[in-house]
């Protein structure tokens, strides 16, 4: 008898799981969903996210190429004009501690690009290797019972549909409906948790100066320690010589969607360096706006009971500010997990679904705790306050980001942790807490750490933007 899977939701981590699953026992593997995906790099409005800036970290880059065997990812988007930015050399990043020095020793790296460079790099890379079909089609419920799930209920003119399913994956993102889902089944009591630095995203797309192609990553990252809203900028280079400048700030301190604004608020940051730079270049886009920027954790997981053949993958089971990065990768592990599952056990095996949910939930709760550990301390945060062990977790955490502005031992640690190679238990090897405890061997830096060739470039475009 033929087995077929289902996935809802066509985005990063539909995709990969769908990959999974067509190696994996499944005679048929249907993807669903409900936009129209482009016949291209375009954006979709099903990702309120897509138009803002992205980084695709070298764990999660790692974890797509091991679900694809064969499919060349990295060198796929590398050729379709992503860029590829060491953490430990490639960019200039200025910390609430100080601006970090660039290291001439190798050190992880992360991918730039358009979210919807991405997703289409990843889309076609799976349709290219395996069976997989997508379908258009909005899903309204699931069906089967608190014991088994059989498949979903699909909307249509008239009446409901229902498509039968012997794995079902939700993978339908920040805007899953699956606690009302569960609950049509009669599995009701999930606990849900949110919390809401209240971060408005502004984004804006620019032609880079001549002569700026080779200019770093540039981040002025937000302040959650001070008395105020945080308030950041980034520059991230993009495919077709552009550059992506997207500005962030929490309740109170949201960025402006005007143009004269938008460049009042870079120059207003904590350092000038993106709004020198955007001053200079061409605008290409109209300022984008997104306030779809709250930490959301489902912990289905805790959950008593939970049906056979159902998973629930990415921002289905937890969503990040995304700000911090992570989100694209921890949809990665995800999927890595089910792979992992189904490849010891097997498709139809007891309790795979449970396991498979406990194994995505780690990889949520280590991206949850970086977020939720900085959001928590802004003013008006909402969904709580910064509670004793939060306190000390930030004030170590402070402390090796200090001494990662002038230690390459401290800064090892952060670009692990960072980059999404190791778990955050990095911070914690003998040599990062000595680096940690000691502190910075080179006295902090006061401007961007740029080379010769770089100040020449801000020199140019000073003179022609200001």
């Amino acid at each position: 008898m033929s087995r077929r899977a289902v996935v809802i939701g066509a985005g990063l981590a539909g995709m990969l799981a769908a990959a999974v699953l067509s190696t994996a026992g499944a005679d048929e593997v249907v993807v669903l969903d409900r936009d129209d995906l482009p016949e291209g790099p375009e954006h979709r409005k099903g990702l309120p996210q897509g138009r803002h800036a992205h980084l695709l970290m070298a764990g999660g880059m790692a974890a797509m190429e091991d679900l694809l065997p064969g499919a060349g990812l990295r060198k796929r988007l590398l050729a379709a004009g992503a860029h590829e930015v060491s953490l430990s050399s490639g960019m200039l990043a200025r910390t609430p501690e100080g601006w970090l020095r660039r290291w001439r020793r190798e050190g992880p790296a992360m991918l730039t690009c358009s979210r919807a460079l991405l997703d289409w790099e990843v889309r076609a890379a799976v349709l290219e290797h395996c069976p997989v079909e997508v379908r258009k089609a909005a899903v309204v419920g699931l069906t089967g019972s608190p014991a088994r799930v059989r498949g979903v209920r699909v909307a249509a003119p008239g009446e409901d549909t229902e498509l039968e399913a012997d794995f079902v994956v939700d993978a339908s993102g920040r805007g899953t409906r699956v606690v009302t889902w569960l609950a049509g089944l009669g599995l009701t009591g999930i606990e849900e948790r949110t919390v809401d630095s209240g971060l408005v995203n502004a984004t804006r797309v620019y032609r880079m100066p001549e002569g700026a192609e080779r200019f770093p990553l540039t981040v002025v990252q937000p302040d959650p320690y001070g008395s105020g809203p945080g308030r950041s900028g980034m520059m991230l280079p993009i495919e077709g010589g552009r550059w992506m400048v997207s500005l962030g700030g929490t309740r109170g301190g949201e960025p402006p969607a005007d143009p004269e604004g938008f460049l009042r608020y870079t120059l207003a940051l904590p350092d000038p360096l993106v709004g020198r730079l955007i001053s200079g270049a061409e605008p290409l886009t109209d300022i984008h706006l997104s306030r779809s920027t709250s930490n959301v954790r489902r912990y289905l997981e805790r959950s008593a009971r939970w049906p056979e053949g159902f998973v629930v993958l990415g921002d289905a089971l937890g969503t990040f500010n995304p700000v911090y990065g992570q989100g694209m990768s921890v949809a990665a592990f995800g999927a890595r997990v089910l792979d992992r599952e189904v490849s010891r056990s097997g498709l139809a095996s007891p309790g795979l679904a449970r396991r498979v949910l406990l194994g995505a939930a780690r990889s949520v709760d280590a991206a949850w705790s970086m977020a939720v550990g900085q959001d928590l301390f802004y003013p008006e945060v909402r969904g709580g306050r910064p509670g004793v062990a939060d306190r000390v977790a930030t004030a170590y955490s402070r402390r090796m980001t200090r001494a990662a502005t002038g230690s390459p031992a401290a800064a090892s640690a952060l670009w692990d942790v960072t980059s999404m190679r190791t778990p955050p238990t990095r911070m914690f090897r003998p040599a990062a807490v000595l680096a940690a405890l000691t502190g910075p061997a080179l006295p902090p830096l006061t401007a961007p750490p740029m080379t010769p060739g770089e100040r020449r470039i801000l020199r140019d475009i000073d003179r022609t933007g200001l």
